[in-house]
């Protein structure tokens, strides 16, 4: 039996996995369902319904034991010791020390650094479909957004090169993400070199935003864009130990940023001050997590394959390939669904199972399912048998 097998009841603790999904999906903190939500199988939010790594949790209850919790900073580098081991050991990349800064979230980050390195009329451009946030980005800076969809050729999502360069000549920042959030794209190395051309081409600011970058499948490797841009500096580059050690509510990121001008903005407007407890569990993940994030990388392509071999018997007119990285799978069922038809909804209601929709994501979304693969087998097994049903018997007096 796995250590992953383990169920962990997390009701309770205010997950947002278990109270928060009326606002976060629905956008409806008062919407009722026909039955009690203890029935619902939850594989929306990206956390991972697994227990963190003991080394971690040990490191955590041993900083506790100072019994004092005060203002805490970085004052030594051990902690950059550390994370920029972790980075040259697995992507063979460096970075200066005075470039590391902590943000308390990768999405509070990219706010501050599009408010920062822009001005009104300046567009914001990424690939779509897209993470919901890197709106949010441009628009709560009175950004105007420009999206370059996608385009799927064999399976494969892939960047549309004379759409990106053309949208590039109207934009001041790219906000680029790798592995790519909902589609799990792990950028090849003469797409990286493309896009890096563009870049420099046309002056724009990068925010990559690489938090997913530790969970790839086994045999697949990422590439930091800062690593394949080389000397350029207009780009900042943002992990986390949250999505690979399963430690968002502590939050706690790395965001490196390589402008000198840039830096000084970002200490200007942004304390030192670290929580004492996300310290301690992001040394611990970085330097003792090895072991549990290679069990965790060998279950969830466990998973994937297991999701892959359902779709296929079930629903086979859904289109599902497993991603090269993340643990979210992004599935189209619009064969089976009218145009518009918001199918996290019908989900919920007829699947008893909380999943995220177009609705979530930016553009080019419309037909597909981001699911959340990070959770037992047997619920796994579960919560997609529950989903094949109810999308055969859509249209079938189906309440939603």
């Amino acid at each position: 039996m796995s250590r992953f097998d383990e169920h962990i009841d997390r009701k309770n603790t205010n997950s947002m996995n278990v109270e928060g999904f009326r606002s976060y999906i629905f956008k409806d903190r008062n919407i009722e369902f026909p039955f009690p939500d203890d029935e619902f199988i939850r594989m929306w939010v990206a956390d991972m319904d697994f227990a963190v790594a003991d080394e971690i949790i040990d490191a955590v209850k041993n900083r506790l034991d100072s019994r004092i919790l005060g203002y805490t900073a970085m004052y030594d580098d051990t902690y950059y010791r550390t994370f920029s081991k972790w980075c040259r050991e697995r992507y063979e990349w460096s970075f200066d020390k005075k470039s590391l800064f902590i943000s308390e979230g990768v999405v509070s980050a990219l706010i501050k650094i599009v408010g920062y390195v822009t001005e009104d009329e300046d567009s914001v451009l990424f690939f779509t479909p897209s993470y919901g946030p890197f709106k949010t980005a441009a628009s709560i800076n009175s950004r105007r957004c420009i999206y370059s969809p996608l385009v799927k050729k064999d399976g494969v999502f892939r960047i549309d090169f004379d759409d990106f360069e053309k949208k590039a000549k109207e934009a001041k920042v790219l906000i680029f993400c790798s592995p790519h959030n909902p589609t799990g794209r792990v950028w090849e190395k003469e797409e990286l070199e493309r896009i890096c051309k563009i870049i420099r081409k046309y002056d724009l600011w990068v925010i990559s935003d690489e938090i997913h970058c530790d969970i790839l499948r086994n045999g697949v490797s990422h590439t930091p864009l800062a690593k394949v841009i080389g000397d350029y500096d207009k780009i900042v580059t943002c992990m986390a130990p949250s999505k690979t050690f399963n430690l968002a509510g502590l939050r706690f990121s790395n965001v490196i940023i390589q402008n000198d001008h840039l830096a000084r903005k970002w200490k200007m407007y942004n304390t030192i001050d670290v929580n004492p407890l996300s310290l301690a569990a992001a040394q611990a993940a970085y330097e003792s997590g090895d072991i549990w994030l290679s069990e965790l990388k060998d279950y969830l392509d466990g998973n994937f394959e297991r999701l892959k071999e359902i779709i296929d018997e079930k629903l086979p007119l859904a289109e599902f390939e497993i991603p090269d990285a993340t643990y979210l799978a992004w599935v189209n069922f619009e064969r089976y669904f009218k145009p518009g038809e918001d199918i996290a909804r019908y989900i919920a209601y007829n699947a008893r199972v909380l999943t995220e929709g177009a609705g979530n994501f930016v553009d080019n979304a419309d037909g597909y399912l981001r699911l959340n693969l990070a959770c037992p087998r047997d619920v796994l097994e579960e919560g997609i048998m529950r989903i094949a049903q109810a999308v055969l018997n859509n249209g079938d007096n189906n309440v939603y």
